[in-house]
């Protein structure tokens, strides 16, 4: 008999997935282009999802930021659903009225001139790049090339990840001419890489998919000298970072900086597809049939952004937003101090967590054992988006259950460890 056959074989941090859940559903259907747990969610409300076991967990991701005000809130079931009695989708080609008072509202709270509607935030990036273009023909001898910054992400069109460098989705797809990428927080890279055919510097004010790596306001605000003494344009990504996200209404507000073009996506909707691009000064250049869609600005869509702009423009909403990032700032501080791990970044309410090691994915796991969804955007870190109405009790609860994923994912590497050594 070989004993070797019989011993038991070494742990792993695979362990800490959860059995599968009861539900009849396959996902044998679903093209398996994202990794997901085997839980279907049937019901949501405010910062909690339940399976379809009526199992109860804190979302601390909300969709990667998308919906902003939490699951299903009031405001927004309401205007979808009062706006689907009226009316739908009329077409590209007609005006409707929620998008006239959306981009008009838009345009005087972020102090914008134009504004268009879209479905993503990765269409809002390939129009901004668009729009960029036209304007370096009319005003910089048709300039076209556009520099942003290395571990950058500006969504998944073949424009928007050709201006995105780093992306793990980049490295086999085909890439577009005319971008270039230079260290991120890294001015002199920047002054060296503008040449003659550079029609715009494209930024996130902070990086969510590099693990939410916040930009220098000495940066920032030195790329906004460089486009204003160059002539040049600056595009702000603010898919992740605007509508409240860190505090204020864009990330923008927070460095003292103007942009000439922002996209907005992501918590807009306040879940549902809708995105912005917004343009100021001689940035304004489109002509007409110059950027067109069939869903770009309905009437559906743009009732779900009214109701998200006007909750978060209520008095008091975002002085509650840099209070509650405040208090989840030092909660995590806490608990990554107490189990040794790296650095804390970001604003408002949009955290990342630098671990000691490359263990976010276990920690994803046992965070969902503990009833907790979290996200990881790199393998050493973690990133945190709750809504922007979290409470202090739910930021509670969250530390409660990360600290129990944090021993649970300890143990198990103890116990490989162990295994090994045998």
């Amino acid at each position: 008999m070989n004993l070797f056959t019989l011993r038991r074989p070494a742990p792993s941090l695979d362990d800490l997935i959860l059995d599968a859940p009861r539900d009849s559903l396959s996902s044998d259907a679903l093209m398996p282009t994202v990794a997901r747990p085997p839980q279907v969610f049937v019901r949501g409300q405010g910062s909690w999802l339940w399976d379809s076991d009526d199992r109860a967990y804190l979302d601390f991701s909300q969709g990667s930021a998308a919906n902003s005000l939490g699951h299903s809130p009031h405001v927004l079931i309401k205007a979808l659903a009062d706006q689907t009695q009226a009316l739908i989708n009329p077409g590209n080609g007609l005006h409707n009225r929620a998008q006239l008072n959306l981009v008009d509202r838009l345009c005087h709270r972020t102090g914008s001139d134009q504004a268009y509607l879209l479905n993503s935030g990765a269409e809002a990036c390939e129009a901004a790049i668009k729009l960029a273009r036209k304007w370096g023909q009319l005003y910089r001898g048709g300039a076209y090339r556009i520099i942003s910054a290395s571990s950058a992400c500006h969504g998944r069109s073949f424009a928007a990840m050709s201006a995105s460098a780093g992306a793990v989705e980049n490295r086999f797809e085909p890439q577009l001419p005319g971008f270039s990428h230079v260290p991120f927080n890294d001015l002199p890279a920047l002054h060296a890489a503008v040449d003659a055919q550079t029609v715009a510097i494209m930024l996130e004010p902070i990086q969510g998919e590099a693990g939410v790596i916040p930009a220098t306001e000495h940066y920032l605000k030195g790329v906004e000298r460089l486009c204003r003494e160059l002539g040049i344009l600056l595009i702000l990504d603010e898919v992740q970072t605007g509508i409240g996200r860190c505090g204020t209404l864009l990330a923008e507000q927070q460095y003292g900086v103007r942009a000439d073009i922002i996209t907005l996506g992501k918590g807009l909707g306040g879940g549902v597809p809708l995105a912005a691009l917004l343009a100021r000064g001689k940035a304004c250049c489109f002509e007409v049939g110059e950027l067109e869609g069939t869903h770009h600005g309905n009437a559906l869509m743009a009732s779900a952004g009214l109701a998200v702009l006007d909750t978060v423009l209520q008095h008091g909403f975002l002085e509650q937003v840099r209070e509650s990032g405040v208090y989840l700032g030092e909660g995590l501080a806490r608990l990554a101090y107490r189990y040794d791990h790296g650095q804390l970044r970001g604003h408002g309410l949009m955290w990342g967590l630098t671990l000691s090691d490359d263990s976010a994915d276990a920690v994803v796991k046992a965070a969902l054992h503990e009833g907790l969804i979290l996200n990881a955007p790199q393998p050493d870190c973690l990133r945190f988006t709750p809504a922007l109405t979290v409470s202090k009790s739910n930021i509670d609860e969250m530390l409660l259950r990360l600290a129990r994923a944090f021993s649970r994912v300890r143990t198990a590497q103890l116990q490989c460890r162990k295994g090994i050594a045998v």
